[in-house]
């Protein structure tokens, strides 16, 4: 029976502020990567929020104490109130991140945002070529688009953040990706091995990298490493290993409704920018003031504290630090999100991670086989 349908009453666990605020300003996108974590029925999404609407969510995260901000998308360069938005951010405290894609950006807006208060940019690259690039972006100009404003970040005084999504068809480029950000002046790199949510998990079979590959890349990773602390390079490198390849579950979010708070495009407010494919009623700003969404509200509630936990994670004695894995993941992989997250060994659903790795093993599908997240395909998913 999976219980997470029913009615959760209010968990007496004692929930901390939310310190991270995530707005995802929009759904919208040029971008086509099919590995985005949007849910795939994005295309029906309701009305977005206005700028009144956001600077109200803004003003009450702050007045709980929420001080790190990240706008992220889709890719919210499409929205026209984003300078707005940041100013009124930095007027209230937060530290400020901007995640993007690149597509959209411009010297005038770099200089803008710089103008407004944003703290921080983090620029998104599919590979460290323009071919592979531009057609897991599904876009002919996207990697010329990206290299132009990474530069551009650097030169306006950021510091300068790249992200890779790491998957099978780009993990054979892992020194050629290092090497481009090391020429570009990269500060910080995240080398993030994809993670199997909305669009990613649709095409797992398609872009899950083989354990062979997976050791070869975080080898290289580790070497050039050696290299860049020999040279005194102060570009670091973070490589985020896939949890598929775990034998123990990440601390998802550490905690749920413990430190992030995430709020949809439309309002929707969530313990992490997944969760909305969870048979879960979550409440919406519209609705609710943030206060009560992130203290009263069953939906911010249903998996605080352990007192949820069923067998084999109630008895667990690390449950305090992964708290049962991630409840997404758990969902998507067994139809109950109450279960153990099937990428713990003690999971009696285990044996589906183990055969995620024996496929990727055997995987011969190429980039022509995955599904693109536009809003044509969003639709027959909605349909279906």
């Amino acid at each position: 029976m999976n219980t997470s349908h029913a009615p959760t009453p209010v968990n007496p666990h004692k929930a901390g502020p939310p310190l991270w605020l995530l707005a995802e300003l929009t759904y919208r996108c040029p971008l086509q990567c099919p590995y985005c974590s949007n849910p795939l029925d994005f295309a029906q999404t309701e009305r977005e929020l206005s700028t009144d609407e956001w600077v109200s969510v803004l003003r009450q995260g702050r007045a709980m104490g929420a001080a790190q901000l990240g706008f992220s998308g889709g890719e919210p360069l499409v929205r026209q109130d984003l300078p707005e938005l940041i100013a009124e951010a930095r007027q209230l405290g937060y530290y400020t991140n901007l995640i993007t894609s690149g597509l959209g950006l411009t010297d005038a807006k770099v200089a803008a945002f710089a103008e407004a208060g944003l703290d921080h940019i983090q620029v998104s690259f599919q590979a460290s070529d323009p071919e592979l690039n531009n057609a897991v972006a599904g876009s002919r100009k996207a990697f010329d688009q990206k290299l132009a404003m990474a530069r551009a970040v650097k030169a306006a005084g950021y510091p300068m953040v790249l992200n890779f999504v790491i998957h099978r068809h780009n993990i054979h480029q892992m020194n050629d990706i290092m090497a481009l950000c090391e020429h570009l002046g990269a500060d910080y790199v995240e080398l993030a091995t994809c993670q199997y949510y909305g669009w990613a998990f649709e095409n797992r079979e398609g872009l899950m990298p083989s354990k062979t590959q997976l050791v070869q890349a975080e080898q290289e990773v580790n070497v050039y490493r050696k290299r860049l602390d020999a040279t005194g390079s102060a570009m670091k490198l973070i490589f985020v290993t896939p949890d598929y390849y775990e034998e123990r579950p990440k601390a998802c979010m550490n905690g749920w409704g413990n430190l992030f708070l995430t709020i949809a495009p439309d309002g929707t407010a969530l313990p992490c920018h997944s969760a909305r494919l969870l048979p879960i009623d979550f409440p919406n700003v519209r609705d609710q003031d943030l206060q009560s969404i992130w203290y009263d509200s069953p939906g911010f509630n249903h998996y605080r504290g352990d007192s949820w936990m069923p067998e084999p994670c109630r008895s667990c004695d690390e449950k305090q630090q992964d708290f049962g894995g991630c409840r997404c993941q758990a969902y998507l992989l067994t139809g109950n999100a109450d279960n153990a997250d099937p990428v713990c060994s003690k999971s009696p659903h285990h044996d589906r991670i183990l055969a995620a790795r024996n496929a990727a093993d055997h995987a011969t599908a190429g980039l022509t086989g995955l599904i693109y997240r536009n809003a044509d395909n969003s639709r027959l998913f909605f349909r279906g």
